[in-house]
């Protein structure tokens, strides 16, 4: 059963691939935002991907944004798949969708890379960094995307959108979270100019690795991306290293440091190598990235009590919002994290190694 409009989606199909017949469809799992299909149109092999029904959170879903980004980026060496249509008209199947094209790769839901060899492991955290870094590298005015989000004081605008969020939700309040957006809001950086094209949501269940080779060949999910901050997609991307495996697919508690994944630092030195923005990294950048995570959680709760969530697990996933505020409170309280930017840690004598609050200990000279 699907709750696509099969008749009207072949009509449509008819009219871009004409000499195609036959549709068949195959709901695609573990989705929060927004509902995604295979499609296969004769011989076209698609992904559809559209609005979820009923009351949404203003500028949520955005799945027009998802279309422009992935046509912009073509022209880049960014892996991302090929846009072919978008259809805003909301009476062909209830709400506005997007069509691209489906690729032949791996996608994994859990961040220890279960079946993949240790050198495969390591290969595939450190390709993520560089894909990363390749998108960061991007020249928004140059592929047409200068006005794909307002361009500095990011952080502010963010926190501020996201609290609003936040506020407009309906369910209990979150102590913790109330603290951590009062002590991000107090410990705002000062803008330092940089502006690039910030995914979002950069995670290795995002990615789609080539079906042998340990490299990405597309970063998917583009619903929250805009013009931000390098900085907040990395400092999301290591969440991972200090969440557990029931809080969104973490590696603490797991064996993942004998299982050839790199420690997170290492992580962060693969994208600071590539990177040309010479940004840091720091403790605000990480919390930061738990705050707005715990705000995307809590939307997932509100939609599943209001029956609209894209995922029939939405329900168990909801109380994640609670779990990541005090994952962020946690990182608050802890001793900061070393800066750590392409010219190494700062303030710490690298000579001495450095204890990463974030897993490991390094020398960070570049």
């Amino acid at each position: 059963m699907t709750d696509l409009n099969l008749e009207n989606l072949e009509i449509w199909l008819t009219r871009k691939l004409p000499k195609e017949r036959g549709l068949s469809i195959e709901q695609i799992g573990g989705g929060q935002s927004n509902p995604t299909w295979f499609v296969t149109w004769g011989n076209a092999r698609l992904v559809l991907r559209k609005k979820p029904a009923g009351d949404l959170l203003p500028g949520a879903h955005a799945i027009e944004r998802e279309f422009r980004v992935l046509n912009a980026l073509a022209q880049t060496d960014v892996p991302v798949p090929k846009a072919l249509w978008l259809e805003e008209d909301p009476k062909i199947l209830g709400t506005p969708f997007y069509v691209m094209e489906r690729l032949d790769g791996r996608v994994f839901s859990d961040s220890t890379l279960p079946d993949v060899s240790a050198q495969d492991r390591r290969a595939m955290y450190l390709d993520m960094a560089r894909a990363m870094a390749r998108l960061h590298n991007v020249q928004p005015v140059a592929i047409g995307l200068g006005d794909f989000g307002k361009p500095g004081n990011y952080y502010e605008r963010q926190i501020r959108r996201w609290s609003a969020q936040y506020q407009t939700s309906r369910g209990a309040r979150i102590p913790a979270l109330d603290e951590v957006i009062d002590w991000l809001t107090v410990n705002l950086p000062a803008d330092d100019g940089l502006v690039s094209i910030a995914h979002g949501d950069f995670r290795l269940g995002n990615m789609m690795f080539h079906p042998t080779e340990p490299r990405v060949i597309a970063i998917l999910d583009w619903e929250l991306s805009t013009l931000g901050h390098p900085m907040a997609d990395l400092g999301f991307c290591v969440i991972p290293w200090f969440s557990t495996p029931d809080e969104y697919g973490g590696l603490k508690g797991t064996q993942w440091q004998a299982s050839g994944i790199p420690e997170s630092y290492e992580f962060v030195e693969e994208y600071l190598k590539a990177a040309h923005s010479g940004a840091a990294l720091d403790t605000f950048h990480v919390a930061f990235a738990l705050f707005r995570f715990a705000v995307i959680f809590r939307g997932i709760a509100d939609r599943a009590a209001a029956g609209s969530a894209a995922s029939q697990d939405a329900t168990e996933l909801g109380p994640l919002a609670i779990r990541f505020s005090e994952r962020a409170r946690e990182i608050i309280q802890a001793q900061p994290f070393p800066k750590i930017s392409a010219k190494g840690v700062e303030n710490v004598s690298v000579s001495q190694g450095v204890n990463l609050p974030f897993g490991g200990t390094g020398k960070l000279c570049l």
